[in-house]
């Protein structure tokens, strides 16, 4: 996730019958009509919503995004360079998409979100301008890691967003791969990283943005031509290098009380030897969760993407994705549709118990708990 543009196209607790009482559940105290208010009944097309991300065409946001958001059926927009002409034009964005929100029945705010790393794969002109390869090479990495995070964050809260798709915590191996290709890996020591990542995730959530550590358990082993955007991925890392090199800058990351954690979509044998990442209950679950206690908000890389395309639709690898213990659903296709039939699809899944009551309200509880934070 993340990667330039211009280089590729990118692509229960809960009562289901009728629908769920928010503030009978105690999901979120905010999560009402307004404080003063009884509370909201949503349906399960609202409740699936939530954790789902939409993203849009061009500089407009269309009418059918701006619906979705009345009807409270969406959790936040990610946007793109081709939806950003300028600070005081995606500010406007933001406006708009708040003000569409103000009619739905959720009050927890939007999860408004970019890709705002450094160097070459920045969607918001100005801060962070150095790479974070330039960072790790520098005289005080941590200290410019830093100086990133606050600029990053100073940058998003300008415009209104709330939430950065950064940094990257991958361990690049080999000069020129997936990872350094783009600049894209602070080193390929994984103490430099695991420094300058807690570095920047603490400097930009002091301004109250939220940062995702990406791509669990890490891409830095992917060679040039190891894409997940476009297809399959399969790194054969042996267990202890995944634990003590690529892991290491996530354990930092945590540590510093990162919010999200996003997963990768490559396969990983020494974990789970058929699922990807992002749709392993094993690496969400037992890795993240219970052995590097994660407890924030954990996002899936794009749901379009080409190395998950064999298990089914975007929308079909949203609920297995949901199913594998993942928060809040990417559909980054710039394709409102996407969004749409995801939140149909998890919807129907709550509905017929595909997914389990039990832990949706749990994944629930976490989103608009991190939501309700950036208030």
């Amino acid at each position: 996730m993340g990667i330039p543009e211009t280089a590729i196209t990118r692509r229960g607790a809960l009562a289901v019958g009728a629908g769920a009482v928010i503030g009978g559940l105690g999901l979120s105290r905010t999560a009402q009509a307004a404080p003063e208010s009884k509370p909201v009944k949503l349906t399960l097309a609202q409740l699936a919503g939530q954790r789902v991300i939409f993203s849009y065409p061009g500089l407009t946001p269309p009418a059918s995004l701006l619906d979705q958001i009345s009807a409270g059926e969406a959790g936040g927009v990610i946007f793109f360079g081709e939806n950003i002409t300028s600070l005081s034009q995606i500010a406007a964005v933001v406006a708009q998409l708040n003000e569409a929100h103000a009619a739905s029945p959720v009050r927890s705010p939007l999860l408004l979100m970019t890709d705002q790393e450094g160097g070459i794969v920045r969607r918001l002109p100005g801060e962070p301008v150095l790479s974070e390869k330039q960072i790790g090479e520098s005289a005080d990495p941590a200290a410019e890691a830093a100086d990133a995070g606050a600029g990053a964050g100073a940058n998003l809260a300008g415009v209104g967003m709330n939430l950065n798709l950064a940094p990257v915590l991958d361990v690049y191996r080999q000069a020129g791969n997936f990872d350094d290709e783009f600049g894209r890996s602070y080193s390929m020591d994984p103490n430099v990283c695991a420094e300058c990542g807690a570095a920047f995730v603490t400097a930009q959530q002091k301004l109250g943005i939220a940062a995702t550590a990406k791509h669990f358990p890490g891409l830095g082993a992917a060679t040039v031509d190891q894409n997940t955007d476009l297809g399959p991925v399969t790194l054969d890392v042996p267990l202890a290098d995944l634990r003590s090199i690529d892991e290491r800058p996530f354990l930092a990351a945590i540590a510093a009380s990162v919010r999200l954690v996003m997963t990768s979509w490559a396969v990983y044998p020494a974990l789970d030897p058929e699922l990807p990442s992002g749709l392993s209950p094993t690496i969400v679950g037992r890795e993240l969760r219970q052995r590097l206690k994660f407890r924030g908000v954990t996002i899936t890389d794009a749901l379009e993407a080409g190395a998950i395309a064999s298990f089914g639709t975007p929308a079909q690898c949203g609920v297995l994705a949901a199913h594998a213990g993942m928060d809040v659903l990417l559909a980054s296709a710039r394709d409102v549709s996407e969004g749409q039939d995801t939140v149909a699809a998890l919807a129907e899944a709550l509905q017929n118990h595909t997914l389990n009551p039990g832990q949706f309200d749990i994944a629930l509880r976490r989103v608009l708990a991190l939501r309700d934070s950036l208030a």
